[in-house]
Parts: structure tokens; C-alpha cells; sequence
């Protein structure tokens, strides 16, 4: 039960006529031209005739992102929905519609239990996820789809840079979406959400069935709410007692148990349909004699006196706020005020309007709502910057549309040019939205839909901790810049309620392989804690006031956040009081960060959010090593590296995949991101991908505290990772030999990787972290198929290990030769054996020790000698054979077989030459020659069922001077234990 109920009701087919499907393209069009007919002569040039329509981002999170393609838990396709929205904003803009879309940006402490129900669920699915990656190696399936870690971030920052209005709601998510509709004339809005269909907006689509497709048609499901009163018999003004009595957040179904006893309705889902419940209540709510809440209280509770009529009424009213009629007697009465401010908007929206997109000079429309930092002169600069970031930008011809067809083509460009010239106030969510939240959302009383001004903000600080005070200028600021998305939604949330809810993120809570990532970027929050509520100056007045012996002493508060983070140990049942941290200098006021115009001003903006992510160094600001579009990337690795002294998080070849696939050129090509295939997906990389783009959420967090030093275009995540192309990227830094082969051999792309990793490291005491165990031996493993291109060899260090090329680092044992000796198939053909191995009886195989030349192995020959090593899998038991193609090979020849094997007549050649190419194998292990430098540590093998195949020149014959050298024993460095990743 519950008021989701009602949707499921609509989606159902219960209802003849309840939902219809249309395209909103088309609708658009045909309401555009219908207009344009009729009003003509009538309507001034800058009067709206466009389908306008309010998106609930919350809803359509998956619709947004492109869909459920499957790489998504790979930590975020970001170019490719940045692709896909360019071709959905174009296909809107041509049809003449116009989407405001909302995020949503409330703390919401009363709907605290619902928020914390769906955290367990998606908990649910993230540990469904972690564990079909283990064990599957393959991207999970859709029905476990969970939104990317920073995706409501990256699709505000995308949907500013495409002009459309974005806006974040403040005290009540519903009530504020529905009240934006209602107050600006909108057409509908599209969700799905219960909620929205019992305050029956003009129009109502559903968001989930939203589907733009290559034919150019933007395809939905129409909910028709009369057809829905229809079918329930109900009157119109009964929705809202029928919604009430489902049970929400205020009346809750438990609260609602003894009147569903009475109406026999058996609240196990399992047993009772959906459609059955809802039409017994509706029958009640029918047959009730009047809409009168005491009537209706006495006849559900059977008392007055219950405590829980009041939570009726609340609920009741709630919904009726939501309502045409109820908006407009709840709607001030005095808006003269805000009138004047609205088109003091249009105004300077108009006039600051640029040819690029979105520079953010429309977003100020109220110069309190910008930061000092953000001068026209620095958002040209950045625009540039982001144009040239971008200019070998490829698409994808796949998600490109056909134009709408002749009753729209032809007027593309007259009603482009309309859109900028009427709605240019609409950009970025420039509608001043303190209009519509005065009376958008309800209280906890749901009497007066007030939104969250000095009453309600007293209400909330009388449940939460203690924290200052904020001067006006600050919060008027940081309450405009949240209404229009341009601000992270904690900061708000910080300075009003001191409560945060961090939500829960894709990694595993079992085997963790590093702390909580919520944990990790804790002490990045403390310290913005400490900036926003001025800990430094506050501190700095009381010491001078303790010396001037002044008799009134100044007391500093302590600065307590409640942070909302899951663990086992307290699955979200209460708070986490976290203190903040002083940054470590003398930071400036929070309105010296903010609003402060000079050179120091913009120097220490700059040094703060450098200090809070622990990269305050002077490598960092030089863009010859860190790019400007690169640097939040680079804080992020750098501040995670910093914790290699006390937990050693990343693998020397996983840094260089994040740095290496930020270069490459194609992360900017989404033809190729969209045809690449992923051979295999590990759940380490899947937390990587996490845990790096949780940094850049709190990056930013901190970025946005600072008075926004780092230009919002130079914080895009799609200019510096892509989750597909990284994971691609690590699984060819696990068999890469160094960083050149890594970047396919393009060495000005070497020498950027190995510049950039040099400033994330600068100063750092680095430590590794540790590869993982080794796997037992008869374990398959091989080598995914794709990951290496043309020409690439496979590592020989990832075959013989990771040392100076003489001996293994890190303790690990050289594996045993099988005693029964075995051969090596490829293509099906033998090309190698070796003899048996029998030692000394009663003793388990033991690692080889003393010089080279002191010691002689088992014997073993093969074309191409040792060089590469032995495979790394094969079955002790009884003599192996290693095919490289196909798991059905028969086994061809046999041991000692002369036409196949010749290299065993040339033992005493080979034996001499054993000191030659140990000096030959050992050159350069481990030593950085020219910025080339091979990986240090060992690299993890990859769990998978496909074979390896041959790579060009693996097994090709050593040369010398001319002439074919077949190498065999003694010739090579040993071969060390091949390590896997769980």
C-alpha cells in the first residue's frame, strides 16, 4: 500500500482510456503552428507559442542518461550522454519545445524514512551488481540499473551548457515542481510520481515510457486523470482524500492499518492486487456523506480525539496546495515585488546574452546570485578553453535523428530565434523561483505552503545541532544559486539544517579493498564544514579577544554536520556528527571567498580548494603538467594518493589508466566509445570508477564553497573520464610492458601521462598499493581478446614478474614445473616441451635458488625460448597442453616428436648463452629511461573463459646478427607465480 500504489494503478490497463501514447515532438509542432495560425496578428514578437513543459529529473534519471546501455556501472558513459542530450535539446528546440528541467535539492527530514527505503533498495542492487561483475566478469543487467555516482551533477552541468532551464527545489520537491508549472503557465509536466497525478497538473506524461527515436519522434504515455475519476467514480475534489488515505509520508500505512481492517483490504501486496485495494477505498471515499474533515476523521479513526486526525488533515491539505484551486487561494497576494525582479530579469538576461552556449551570463539575472569569481572575462575564457578541449569531438551517427518532418522543418529557424529572444529569461533556470517556492511547498503542518524563510528555518534548527549563524548576503546567495543549479545542493543544505544525506554508492561492502568512499572524502567535508561557517575568523576573534583581556569572551562553536552515511553497523537509524577541521591557514571570510574582487581574493579562493583536496602544490598550477580541464581530475588522484602512507588505495598501472584515458583521443569520440566491447568488467575497476567520481562530486562540493575558483565548464567530467574507455584502459595496463606500449606507442602522449603523474605525486611519500593474491595453480586464466591493438606485445613482466628481470619481487615463488613433464600447443600445433620433473622424492616443489649459472633447471625447450616465460595455466596432475585457440583442440604430436621439435639437439648453444641474455632480459627493469619505465609492481591476470590468441611477434624467434637463435634452457629470467584479481 501507498500512494505509489495509484501510479501502478495508472501504468495498469484497469483503466480503458487512462493513458494514451504520443509523441510530445509532434504535439509541440501542432501546437506551435496552431498557434501561430490563430493569434498572429494578434500576439507581439516575444509572446510564447511553445509547448512548455516541467521534466522531474528525479524521475527520469535513466531516460536522461540515454538509457540502461550496458556499461554503466563502469562509472559513467558522460561523453556519450552528453551526445545524446545535444540530439534531444536540437530535436526539442526544432518542434518548439521548451523543458525546465528540476533536481532535486531539498533535505526533506519528514520524508527522511522514504529516502532511507529507497538507499536499502538500491543497496539491494548494488550488491546484486558487485557480485554478477565477480563472478560473471560482464555488465550487469538493466534491472539492477542504479544512477552513476555524480550523475545528477554531470546532467545539470550538460543541461546548462545546452540552455535549458535547470532548477533545484529548496524545502519540497513535489509541491515546488508542480507550483513552477502552475505560476509560469506551463503546459504539463512530465514524471512519475503518484503524487503529481492526485494535484492534476494541466497535463501529465510519464517519464518513464520517454523515448526519443532515430524516426525523430520524442515518444510517452499521456496520463488522462478524468478517465482515472471516471473509472474510480469519484468526484474531482475527492482525489485528494483518496491520495491521503493510500498513506504517504505524513499519514504513513501504518497509521492506516486499522481502517484497512475495517475495509478488509489485506495489506500483503502478495495476496490482494493493487487495483482491488484502490477501488475499495475509492468506494468508501464515494460513499461518504461529505468532504468535511471531521466527517471524514470520525468515519476512518472513529475519534476526533485520535492523534492521528490531525496527520489526515495535514495530509489532505497537502495535497490540495498541489491542486489549480488550492494554488490559487494559497498564492500571495502581493507579488508586485517579485513582478519588478522578474522583469528586471528579462532585461539583463537579454542584454547579457552571448553567441556561445550558456557562458553562464544569463544564469546571473540577480547579481547576488553570482560569484565574484565569475566575471564575463573568465567565462570567455573558459568557453574557449572548453572549445578547444572539445574540438576533436567526434559523434555518434547512431543516436542522430531525422529532422520532424515539413510541418516543423520549415519553421526551425523562426522559432530558434523566437526561443532566444522571448525566453532567453528561461536560461539555466532564470525564472526567479522565489516567486514560485513562496508558495510552492507546505510545512510540516501542511496548512501554509510556505517555503523555507525565517520561521521554517528556526523550526529545522530546533531539531538539528547547533550551528552559527550565516550573514544574509550569504544565504541569499547560496539560496539563488541553489534554486538555479548552479551550486552543489549540500551547501544549502550545510548552512540551513547542518544535515547532509550521502546516498549509497557503487562498491562493495563486503570485501572491501579500501575504507567507505563516503569515509575516504570525509575529511574534505570537514574542512568545506570549516570554510562555509567561518571557523578561522571565528577562532582569530576569539584569541584577539582573549589578549586585549577582554571581560566579555568571544566562544567558538563547535561546528557539528550531521552526515547520513550508511555502514553496517548503522544502516542510516541515526547521524554521524562529524566536527569540522580548521584548512590549515588563513582563510578568508566566507564573503571574501564569495564576493571578494581582488588579486588576493582570487589567489586564496584558488589555494583553498587546493588545500581541501591536498594539492597545494606548484606543479598542480602549471598547465604544461596538469591542463586546466585536467585539474579537478588531478586533485582527485592526487588527494587519493595522499593516502598511500596510511591506506594504500591504487596500483601503480591504475594511476596510469586514469591519467592515460583522459588523454587518449578517444574519449572524445563517442562513435567509438559506443562500438567498443568491454572483453570482461572487474568489480575493482567498477569501485575505482566510483571512488574517482565520488571524488569529483566532493571536488566540486569544495570548489563551489570557495567561491568557485575552477570555472563550471573546466569541472565537466566528460572532458577527463569515461567509465568504459578506463576500464578498457586498466585491462590494458594489466599486460601492458610500460607506458608506451599503454599509449600504443604514441610517445607525446607519454610524456603528457608521465607529466601529469609527476604533479599528482609531487611531495608524496608514494606506496603502492599491493597486487593481489596469487592464484592456485590449474586455474584458467588468459588474456582478454581485444585489449591490446595491432602491433602491441603482451607484457613478458606479467608472465615472469614484475622484478629486475633476474628475480621475482615481493616474495612471490617461482612455480613448479609439473614433474611429468608437458608440451605447448599453438594454433594446434606442438612447438614446445619439457621433460619430467622429478626431484626429490617426499618434497613438495621448491623455488629455485642461487646464481644462474650454479644451477640447471628442468630442462625446457620451446621456439622462442623462455623468453616470455611458461603459460600461466596448466594442470600439474598430468602432462598439459596449452591451446590458444578453442577449448575442443586436439592434442597433435607428441613429446619428442622430431619434426616438431629440433631445439632439443642445441642444449649445449643455448646453455652458453645463458649469461649474454640474463644481462640482455635485466636492462631497464624498473628504471625510468627516457619516460619510459615499465610497471613495478605485478599486475593483476584477469578470471575469464576465452583463450589467449596469439600476438603479433610473442612467439616469434630470437635474432641475432641475421641469423635464428632458439633459445632454451637457462635463457631466460625465472617465471614467477601469475597473480589474479577476485
Amino acid at each position: 500500500m501507498g500512494i505509489q500504489d495509484l501510479q501502478a494503478f495508472l501504468d495498469s490497463n484497469c483503466i480503458p482510456g487512462g493513458s494514451v501514447s504520443v509523441d510530445l515532438l509532434k504535439i509541440a509542432r501542432t501546437v506551435t503552428q496552431r498557434q501561430r495560425n490563430r493569434l498572429s496578428k494578434v500576439l507581439s514578437p516575444h509572446s510564447t507559442t511553445k509547448l512548455r513543459l516541467v521534466l522531474d529529473g528525479e524521475c527520469c534519471l535513466d531516460r536522461l542518461y540515454g538509457g540502461y546501455f550496458s556499461d554503466w556501472a563502469c562509472g559513467g558513459q558522460w561523453n556519450r550522454m552528453v551526445q545524446f542530450l545535444a540530439v534531444l535539446i536540437q530535436a526539442t528546440e526544432m518542434s518548439g519545445l521548451e523543458l525546465a528541467v528540476f533536481f532535486n535539492g531539498c533535505f526533506e527530514a519528514s520524508r527522511r524514512a522514504d529516502w532511507v527505503q529507497n538507499q536499502l533498495q538500491v543497496r539491494i542492487k548494488v550488491n546484486n551488481v558487485i557480485k554478477h561483475i565477480t563472478t560473471k566478469g560482464t555488465p550487469p543487467p538493466k534491472i539492477w540499473w542504479t544512477p552513476p555516482v555524480c550523475l545528477r551533477t554531470s546532467l545539470r552541468m550538460a543541461l546548462r551548457y545546452f540552455n535549458v532551464a535547470v532548477l533545484c527545489s529548496m524545502d519540497d520537491h513535489h509541491q515546488e515542481v508542480i507550483a513552477y508549472c502552475r505560476e509560469n503557465n506551463f503546459n504539463g509536466l512530465i514524471a512519475d510520481d503518484a503524487e503529481y497525478a492526485a494535484f492534476d497538473p494541466p497535463r501529465y506524461f510519464s517519464s518513464e515510457q520517454l523515448k526519443l527515436t532515430y524516426k525523430g519522434s520524442l515518444d510517452t504515455k499521456e496520463y488522462i486523470i478524468p478517465e482515472l475519476l471516471k473509472a474510480l467514480n469519484i468526484p474531482a475534489d475527492r482525489l485528494c482524500l483518496l491520495a491521503a488515505l493510500l498513506g504517504n509520508y505524513i499519514l504513513t500505512e501504518n497509521n492506516l492499518l486499522d481502517f484497512y481492517k475495517k475495509l478488509n483490504i489485506n495489506t500483503n501486496t502478495n495476496k490482494t492486487s493493487i487495483e482491488q485495494m484502490i477501488k475499495t477505498i475509492a468506494n468508501f471515499v464515494r460513499e461518504l456523506p461529505s468532504v468535511e474533515l471531521d466527517v471524514v476523521s470520525q468515519k476512518v479513526f472513529g475519534s476526533l480525539s485520535d492523534p492521528r486526525c490531525s496527520k489526515l488533515r495535514q495530509s489532505v491539505q497537502y495535497y490540495i496546495n498541489g491542486t489549480k484551486e488550492g494554488f490559487l487561494h494559497y498564492k500571495p497576494v502581493k507579488p508586485t515585488k517579485a513582478h519588478k525582479i522578474d522583469s528586471k530579469q528579462n532585461l539583463q538576461t537579454q542584454s547579457n546574452l552571448s553567441d556561445g552556449p550558456s557562458t553562464s551570463e544569463g544564469d546571473s539575472s540577480l547579481e547576488t546570485s553570482r560569484f565574484a569569481s565569475e566575471t564575463l572575462e573568465s567565462e570567455r575564457e573558459s568557453l574557449n578553453a572548453y572549445k578547444q578541449a572539445t574540438a576533436n569531438a567526434k559523434s555518434a551517427p547512431q543516436i542522430v535523428i531525422d529532422p520532424p518532418g515539413i510541418q516543423g522543418h520549415g519553421d526551425a529557424d523562426n522559432a530558434r530565434s523566437e526561443e532566444e529572444q522571448s525566453n532567453g529569461h528561461a536560461i539555466n533556470g532564470t525564472h526567479n523561483l522565489l516567486i514560485s517556492s513562496s508558495s510552492s511547498s507546505s510545512s510540516s503542518s501542511a496548512t501554509s505552503p510556505s517555503h523555507a524563510t525565517t520561521d521554517s528555518t528556526k523550526q529545522i534548527e530546533k531539531t538539528t545541532t547547533s550551528i552559527p549563524s550565516t550573514v544574509p548576503e550569504v544565504m541569499r546567495t547560496a539560496s539563488e544559486r541553489h534554486q538555479k543549479g548552479l551550486m552543489s545542493p549540500h551547501i544549502y543544505q550545510i548552512l540551513i539544517a547542518g544535515e547532509i544525506k550521502l546516498p549509497v554508492l557503487l562498491e562493495d561492502e563486503n570485501h572491501r579493498e579500501f575504507p567507505s568512499i563516503h569515509l575516504i572524502y570525509r575529511p574534505v567535508r570537514q574542512m568545506v564544514y570549516a570554510i562555509l561557517f567561518n571557523l578561522h575568523h571565528r577562532m582569530y576573534l576569539a584569541t584577539k579577544s582573549k589578549e586585549k583581556g577582554d571581560s566579555e569572551k568571544i566562544e567558538v562553536p563547535d561546528v557539528i554536520i550531521k552526515e547520513w552515511v550508511w555502514s553496517k553497523s548503522n544502516p542510516y537509524q541515526t547521524p554521524e556528527l562529524v566536527k569540522a577541521e580548521q584548512i590549515g591557514w588563513g582563510v578568508p571570510t566566507i564573503q571574501r571567498l564569495w564576493f571578494g574582487t581582488g588579486i588576493d581574493d582570487k589567489r586564496r579562493r584558488l589555494r583553498g580548494f587546493l588545500t581541501c583536496m591536498r594539492s597545494d602544490t606548484p606543479l598542480m598550477l602549471n598547465t604544461a603538467y596538469v591542463p586546466q580541464h585536467f585539474l579537478v581530475m588531478a586533485c582527485v588522484l592526487r588527494y587519493v594518493m595522499s593516502f598511500s602512507d596510511k591506506i594504500k588505495i591504487l596500483r601503480r598501472q591504475e594511476l596510469d589508466a586514469f591519467i592515460a584515458q583522459a588523454f587518449s583521443p578517444e574519449l572524445m569520440n563517442a562513435q567509438y566509445l559506443q562500438d567498443l566491447q568491454l572483453p570482461l568488467v572487474t568489480s575493482r575497476g567498477v569501485q575505482l570508477a566510483s571512488l574517482f567520481m565520488a571524488g569529483v562530486e566532493t571536488a566540486l562540493l569544495a570548489n563551489d564553497a570557495c567561491g568557485a575558483p575552477i570555472p563550471w565548464l573546466m569541472c565537466c567530467p566528460w572532458l577527463y573520464f569515461d567509465g568504459k574507455l578506463f576500464h578498457h584502459t586498466l585491462a590494458r595496463a594489466t599486460i601492458a610492458k610500460n607506458l608506451l606500449e599503454l599509449c600504443s606507442g604514441h610517445i607525446e602522449r607519454v610524456v603528457k601521462v608521465e607529466r601529469m603523474r609527476k604533479a599528482v605525486l609531487e611531495g608524496i611519500n608514494v606506496v603502492f598499493a599491493r597486487p593481489p593474491m596469487p592464484i592456485a595453480p590449474g586455474i584458467r586464466v588468459s588474456v582478454p581478446q581485444n585489449i591490446l591493438p595491432a602491433g602491441c606485445t603482451i607484457n613478458e613482466g606479467l608472465i615472469r614478474g614484475r622484478g629486475n628481470g633476474t628475480l621475482p619481487q615481493r616474495g612471490l615463488m617461482r612455480r613448479p614445473i609439473p614433474s611429468r613433464g608437458g608440451q605447448l600447443e599453438i594454433a594446434g600445433v606442438v612447438v614446445g616441451q619439457w621433460g619430467p620433473n622429478y626431484g626429490q622424492p617426499g618434497r613438495l616443489p621448491q623455488p629455485m635458488q642461487g646464481h644462474p649459472r650454479g644451477r640447471l633447471p628442468p630442462q625446457v625447450t620451446s621456439i622462442g625460448g623462455l623468453k616470455y616465460g611458461l603459460p600461466r595455466a596448466f594442470n600439474p596432475m598430468g602432462r598439459p597442453t596449452f591451446p590458444t585457440r578453442g577449448n575442443n583442440r586436439t592434442q597433435i604430436a607428441g613429446r619428442g616428436k622430431k619434426t616438431q621439435m629440433k631445439a632439443t639437439s642445441k642444449k649445449k648453444t643455448t646453455i652458453k648463452k645463458t649469461k649474454e641474455c640474463d644481462k640482455k632480459d635485466s636492462k631497464g627493469r624498473g628504471i625510468n629511461v627516457d619516460g619510459l619505465n615499465d610497471y613495478i609492481d605485478p599486475v593483476t591476470s584477469i578470471n575469464t573463459t576465452k583463450e589467449v590468441l596469439p600476438v603479433p611477434g610473442q612467439f616469434d624467434d630470437a635474432v641475432e646478427n641475421g641469423k635464428t637463435v632458439e633459445k632454451g634452457q637457462g635463457d631466460a629470467p625465472l617465471p614467477t607465480q601469475v597473480v589474479a584479481e577476485n
